[in-house]
């Protein structure tokens, strides 16, 4: 399946354009949700959320919507990533497993400065639970470091199954490698003048990604590190319309999904 969405649903400009006029701020959730497939929540990244948030938010959003988390800072910025086994557990005790089937997605964000370190980075990555409770915990790690464009990188997030974020971004290294069971990309060049956001060409060409992707295949014009692996097993793919002009981010979520129908 290719899910497309936006970063979080609170947001001023969006009052009045996205949102009908007069929408009440407490029903933007609902309505975002039948507008685009996903939403990736930028909260967590700041500071933890109750439990009875992720029931809610569950709640009111329809039966086959997920959402992507973003994790704590606390977790990702800092020094050395193998002491931060604490503050993963603190994480996924907060409530996030609440969404039930909703969970989607959980995006790890490194900072810019953070640079690759093997035996570091490894660790960090056997922190991050494979299952909880049952259930299977998907893992994206966002790069943004250039040290990080290097084969380990991708031998390492395969080794432990993680997909490596795609960002498509003038201020950011593009890492287009498949590493996972699924695909995470966040678009980031949006532009306020054009009314969806991306051009028509550019909503084109990521529909086409997006479907060479879910049917296990790799885009033959995005550079990877290493050799796309064999197999063609399909994929889940999560697309995110986030950063840029973040006041066409709906609008061109609204556009990829119209464009992939």
């Amino acid at each position: 399946m290719i899910r497309v969405g936006i970063g979080g649903w609170v947001f001023k400009p969006w009052r009045g354009t996205f949102y009908p006029d007069k929408l009440p701020q407490a029903r933007e959730l609902a309505h975002a949700s039948r507008a685009v497939t996903t939403i990736e929540i930028n909260g967590t990244f700041y500071g933890s959320q109750k439990p009875a948030s992720f029931r809610r938010w569950a709640e009111e959003t329809p039966e086959d919507f997920v959402f992507s988390l973003k994790g704590p800072r606390f977790t990702t910025h800092r020094g050395v990533l193998a002491e931060a086994g604490a503050s993963v557990e603190r994480f996924f005790g907060s409530g996030v497993l609440e969404l039930g089937e909703k969970l989607g997605p959980v995006l790890w964000q490194l900072p810019p400065t953070k640079a690759f370190e093997p035996a570091d980075f490894a660790a960090f990555l056997s922190l991050l639970p494979p299952s909880l409770e049952g259930r299977a915990i998907r893992h994206v790690v966002e790069a943004k470091h250039k040290s990080f464009g290097v084969p380990e990188f991708v031998a390492l997030m395969r080794q432990f199954s993680a997909a490596i974020a795609l960002i498509d971004s003038e201020s950011h290294p593009l890492f287009a490698d498949v590493t996972a069971d699924f695909v995470y990309a966040r678009l980031q060049r949006t532009s306020e003048e054009i009314a969806t956001g991306y051009g028509k060409s550019d909503l084109a060409a990521w529909a086409k990604r997006a479907r060479a992707w879910e049917g296990g295949g790799a885009p033959a014009d995005l550079p990877t590190l290493v050799p796309p692996a064999g197999g063609k097993a399909k994929r889940d793919v999560f697309i995110y319309m986030i950063s840029g002009a973040k006041v066409r981010a709906p609008a061109a979520a609204q556009a990829l999904l119209a464009e992939l129908k």
